[in-house]
């Protein structure tokens, strides 16, 4: 039996969480195989040793190496390590994961190959065509012969941007897919300072450019957070690591640490009182969790969190913060739910569409 050869490619380290269980899915399938390419550097620092062993996944079979910052060369460079990847591996399908310039990059290598493409995480929009990322988001869709989509709303811009509704599918949301496999798994983290089984404590990440490039908009929210009365951990590296250690030097209430394991994260996530972030990925795994979840921005890539779930949106705004910093530490904050198809079963839903079309 000749197997459907599936190229899986990643560009950064939350790509792995959402794609660990895809591979599961295709080793456990009849009739497909799998290689797995990332465009970053083999020696990546952002990601930890421990990143593949925690997943129960394998290291990436290739590295492309492209590790430029400037969005143009990332593009132009990914494209033509892909192109000559393709070049000696010859594959059925190739699926690209979310919205980086190098998740565009390999979308157009592929298709001008005439080789089949997938999007994983398809239909999410800011609808700020300013942002790099909408931009991606717009071609990678528009180049796609499958969309895959994780919940109503952005299967609905999907459908009505692609005209073909045979090419869109609602999945699920593939980051619940991981997230179940290894609830169980999490384990907690030693902090100098806190004790995170005892003491309730917020989680705050930033990493987003544009919110780190203003700095009087940040110091005004992280003042709100870091006063809220309650310990604040911050896993961060690079800037946002620098900025708080700069500003936020004496104060004792702020725990700012270096990156987590996947496991750590995830338990350190789900045992807290509230999460403040400018992640799409950690409002998700919170609604999951049923955790209160502030999130900095004035969108979320993934609107059930808040329709549904235990997220919302301040808009960058230091008093919308403030109020919702009181109902979080207050204790008056929303019920949530788990949205549709958040069932852990998203990647077994992508393997068989793939097989049978």
């Amino acid at each position: 039996m000749t197997k459907k050869e599936i190229c899986i490619v990643v560009g950064a380290r939350p790509n792995f969480v959402k794609v660990a269980p895809l591979i599961r899915a295709i080793e456990h399938t009849d009739g497909a195989a799998y290689s797995l390419v990332y465009t970053g550097r083999a020696d990546d620092p952002t990601l930890e040793p421990t990143l593949f062993s925690d997943l129960e996944m394998p290291a990436p079979s290739a590295c492309l190496g492209v590790d430029s910052q400037r969005l143009n060369e990332i593009t132009s460079r990914v494209m033509a390590e892909f192109d000559a990847y393709l070049d000696s591996h010859p594959c059925d399908v190739v699926i690209v994961v979310d919205d980086l310039a190098s998740t565009m990059a390999a979308a157009i290598v592929t298709k001008k190959r005439a080789i089949r493409l997938a999007h994983l995480v398809a239909g999410t929009r800011s609808f700020d065509i300013t942002m790099p990322k909408e931009i991606n988001r717009l071609v990678i869709d528009a180049l796609s012969d499958y969309l895959f989509t994780a919940g109503v709303k952005s299967n609905s811009v999907a459908t009505r941007e692609q005209g073909e509704t045979s090419q869109t599918y609602l999945v699920g949301n593939i980051l619940m897919d991981s997230l179940r496999y290894n609830h169980s798994r999490f384990r907690q983290p030693v902090i100098e300072g806190i004790d995170l089984a005892t003491e309730p404590y917020l989680v705050l990440t930033i990493n987003r450019k544009a919110l780190l490039a203003d700095h009087i908009a940040l110091r005004q929210m992280l003042d709100v957070v870091v006063g809220c009365g309650l310990p604040v951990v911050a896993p961060a590296r690079g800037e946002t690591s620098r900025f708080l250690s700069e500003h936020y030097h004496d104060c004792r209430h702020l725990h700012v640490v270096a990156p987590l394991s996947y496991l750590e994260f995830g338990w350190l996530t789900m045992k807290a009182k509230g999460i403040v972030t400018d992640s799409g990925n950690v409002a998700e795994e919170a609604t999951f969790n049923g955790v209160p979840c502030i999130t900095l921005n004035s969108y979320t890539e993934h609107q059930e969190t808040v329709s549904v779930g235990t997220n919302e949106l301040v808009d960058g705004d230091a008093d919308k913060l403030r109020a919702a910093m009181t109902k979080l530490v207050m204790g008056d904050w929303k019920h949530g739910a788990l949205p549709d198809r958040w069932d852990g079963r998203t990647a077994e839903r992508i393997v068989q569409i793939l097989l049978a079309t």
